[in-house]
């Protein structure tokens, strides 16, 4: 029996993914499915650089705005929609498209990664929740410094179920492969390879626009609704640096040049990530439709 195929597209942030998705969607009577950790959440947007209803240009999406921020979703969560998701439109005869810049939950999807069997820890999470995230790190580093290198240090909920992890002696979820997720799926992954002096002026390009746009005020609204900055600290560095601003640890002038730095070093560590997938086609920005297009009836037809 052959086996349903889909196509992964990813890059770096600010690369094009989601453009790229759509387009390719619109040529192949595709859908898109979001691998964004963040852009499932309703309350976030300019914040998290959401696919807007023009930019989606009528093309069906999947996995956007279907949690609150008052739900922690996990990368489980992700593989059981995503494998809904996927299912639904390979039944209706489209192509599945993922896009995303959250690589955990790519590598999740493609059965290259797995998330750990662990149950909650009530009492532990309990003593993990008084202490301060940089103790929490620190904790971590100690446990379990693999780990420690690439998690994001500012994020609460991933480091308290690291530690969690690193508890019950588990293996961490990004070591083991995964034999549950999709093996029934080829996968064609194409990335979007870009220059580092384009890529950080289409970065600055994003920030401007997106604080322009009311960044500030949305990360505003989520503080005035009651939302915990430990909570928005752990949402991204555009709501972190915003919620230290909104409090007054950094000033306005600040908070710009601190997203620049600090997105143009995410972006370096996603391509370190990246590099060590030789299963991702490159195509370089901007990207040659035609090619991708090939690549993809190509894949399709082989």
């Amino acid at each position: 029996m052959t086996k349903p195929k889909a196509v992964m597209i990813v890059g770096q942030t600010s690369s094009g993914k989601s453009a790229l998705a759509v387009a390719l969607a619109e040529r192949l009577n595709g859908e898109v499915i979001s691998a964004d950790s963040r852009q499932v959440y309703r309350e976030l947007n300019l914040s998290v650089g959401k696919t807007t209803l023009a930019e989606q240009a009528g093309i069906p999406h999947h996995l956007l705005d279907i949690v609150g921020l008052d739900t922690v979703y996990t990368g489980a969560d992700f593989v059981r929609d995503a494998s809904l998701a996927l299912a639904q439109i390979t039944e209706a005869s489209k192509l599945p498209i993922v896009a995303g810049g959250t690589f955990f939950y790519t590598e999740l999807l493609q059965g290259k990664k797995t998330f750990a069997p662990v149950s909650p820890n009530l009492a532990l999470r309990a003593e993990l929740e008084r202490a301060e995230t940089t103790t929490l790190f620190e904790r971590l580093r100690q446990v379990d410094p693999r780990r420690a290198s690439t998690i994001d240090r500012f994020n609460r909920p991933r480091l308290i179920r690291a530690l969690e992890i690193a508890k019950t002696k588990e293996n961490h979820p990004t070591t083991a492969k995964n034999p549950s997720s999709f093996p029934d799926y080829d996968w064609l992954t194409l990335g979007i390879k870009i220059e580092p002096e384009l890529l950080h002026q289409r970065i600055e390009a994003r920030l401007k626009t997106r604080l322009q746009a009311g960044l500030v005020e949305e990360v505003k609204t989520l503080l005035d609704n009651g939302i915990p900055p430990t909570r928005l600290y752990s949402l991204g560095l555009e709501i972190r640096y915003t919620t230290q601003y909104l409090l007054g640890e950094i000033s306005y002038d600040d908070l710009l040049p601190i997203l620049l730095t600090k997105n143009r070093q995410f972006a370096k560590r996603q391509q370190t990530w990246l590099k060590k997938d030789q299963s991702i086609v490159w195509l370089d920005f901007p990207v040659d439709l035609e090619r991708a297009e090939k690549l993809v009836r190509d894949f399709f037809a082989s």
